[in-house]
């Protein structure tokens, strides 16, 4: 079981990343919150990780926060959520913005997150309403001084795809989060944030 990687950062494709430690290179795949909040690449990272063997694949992913592992791994204890759901859980919402959606029974809020069903939805709701409390604790402050990348809106667009949404879909959404200035980031999260409303 690997639990936790420090290493080098040495790519962030969306939701791809690459650890350096000791010379072997570790990819993972990790939510957007996680990916925003990491250095420029070549700065040390320490991530926290879930380590996953299936019948077919091994898969490792990657998390900047305990609280955020931690719901990952309470996601897909609900019946019909894997890995790709739970990452695209934590990509739209903050762990805490997840809890309190779930605490209010939000189930209209909560199917507008990719592979979110109605019926998904109201199990999320039934099955971890008495959990979420304990997971939504506060978040370790981001990183400083990323870098600012040369396209933000071609970023947001993949990034966006990368969760799950149709290509129509997130050009509709970017168009409307984008503003003049904006990193990629910025445009992601109101675009999420615009959707679960």
């Amino acid at each position: 079981m690997i639990g936790r990687l420090r290493g080098v950062l040495v790519s962030k494709q969306p939701p791809w990343l690459v650890i350096d430690v000791g010379g072997v290179g570790y990819e993972l795949e990790a939510p957007l919150s996680t990916i925003f909040d990491l250095p420029e690449t070549g700065r040390e990272v320490t991530l926290f990780t879930h380590y996953a063997v299936k019948e077919d694949t091994v898969a490792l992913y990657g998390f900047l926060r305990e609280s955020e592992r931690s719901m990952f791994r309470a996601l897909q204890k609900v019946s019909g959520i894997g890995a790709k759901t739970s990452l695209s859980v934590l990509s739209g919402a903050t762990v805490d913005e997840f809890a309190r959606l779930v605490h209010s029974g939000d189930i209209a809020a909560l199917t507008r997150i990719p592979g979110i069903g109605k019926k998904t939805a109201e199990r999320i709701v039934v099955e971890l309403r008495d959990r979420v409390e304990a997971l939504g604790a506060a978040a370790l402050p981001g990183f400083g001084n990323r870098a600012v990348p040369a396209d933000p809106v071609s970023e947001a667009t993949v990034a966006l795809q990368s969760l799950g949404y149709k290509p129509v879909e997130v050009t509709r959404m970017v168009k409307a989060a984008a503003a003049e200035g904006d990193t990629a980031e910025a445009i992601i999260r109101k675009a999420l944030q615009a959707a679960l409303r």
